[in-house]
């Protein structure tokens, strides 16, 4: 057994073009959020990475491109519609309601954008060529923006380990998934508006907020979780989708957020944000960029090795 863990090592060592890049795929998350993850992208292609990053043919920014591979689908829904969800949704948000009424207008309007948007997951779904596509194309990774869960439900669909480039989920999802402490008595939870100095009253809504989170986030996530059941062929939450990625990259820097321990596989890449303006190049958006093209290096290089040892033994 030494010997033949040996030689399969050896053969691993004397692979062409193993340390030369891998192959990654990439399904982005349109708007902003592309904005942060197209360099990235970019950057790993001019390295040697084969990239394909799949895209709906009806978006706000995302676009073909030359730097890498770009493979399209047909959606079932316009430009306009996303258009008019987002003013509804963009109208919410600057509508001075009080609490709780607030949390309720942007909820309802937040999961009528989510469930016009997750038909994309569901198009992509139903796109038998591409899905033969992925399957036959030996991919070594997933890269995504997981606010959709539609990366999560492919990458297990195929079986690939995913890494997540996200700014944060609702209902705190990214720590609780990833079992980091948040404690309830200096960490507000989203949309109590409240800073880590709370009264008595605030820490009891903030607990209260805390216990309705569960129902809040399977409320807004239904879509997802259903279809995904449907698709993995069993019953799925959404610590099932979100708890097994590989590596979680963090759109936010660790000194802005409150103080509590993360896991070793939660990097934070906050500087990548910063967008250059008239010639300037702020440091932080360059540290954070090359930190995190060696990191996602050295990750599909590993994930590149682990599968052509699996593959010989």
């Amino acid at each position: 057994m030494t010997l033949r863990l040996c030689c399969a090592w050896i053969f691993i060592l004397l692979l062409p073009g193993l340390s030369d890049g891998g192959k990654l795929l990439v399904l982005p998350m349109d708007g902003s959020h592309w904005l942060s993850m197209r360099p990235l992208v970019e950057k790993l292609s001019e390295r040697g990475h084969e990239v394909v990053v799949v895209i709906p043919e009806v978006s706000w920014q995302l676009r073909v491109a030359q730097a890498y591979t770009v493979k399209t689908y047909p959606v079932s829904y316009t430009l306009e519609d996303i258009n008019n969800a987002l003013s509804e949704y963009i109208a919410t948000h600057l509508k001075d309601l009080p609490f709780p009424l607030n949390t309720l207008a942007i909820y309802n309007n937040s999961v009528h954008v989510y469930r016009l948007l997750f038909n994309q997951c569901k198009n992509l779904f139903s796109n038998k060529e591409l899905l033969q596509y992925v399957n036959q194309s030996s991919f070594d990774a997933l890269l995504t923006d997981p606010i959709f869960m539609c990366g999560p439900v492919l990458a297990q669909y195929f079986s690939l380990p995913y890494l997540f480039f996200m700014r944060g989920f609702p209902c705190n999802l990214h720590y609780d998934a990833s079992q980091c402490p948040s404690p309830l008595s200096y960490i507000p939870r989203l949309f109590t508006f409240n800073s880590d100095q709370m009264t008595f009253l605030q820490r009891v809504e903030n607990a209260l907020i805390y216990l309705l989170e569960p129902a809040y986030c399977n409320g807004f996530y239904g879509t997802a979780l259903e279809f995904a059941s449907e698709i993995l062929q069993r019953d799925v939450s959404l610590i099932d989708l979100v708890d097994s990625a590989s590596i979680w990259l963090l759109r936010y820097d660790f000194v802005f957020e409150y103080v509590r321990p993360v896991m070793p596989n939660m990097v934070f890449i906050g500087g990548i944000n910063f967008q250059p303006k008239m010639g300037f190049i702020y440091q932080p958006q360059i540290s954070a960029l090359s930190e995190c093209i060696l990191f996602i290096n050295q990750v599909l290089i590993s994930f590149s090795w682990s599968l052509t040892y699996i593959s010989f033994i």
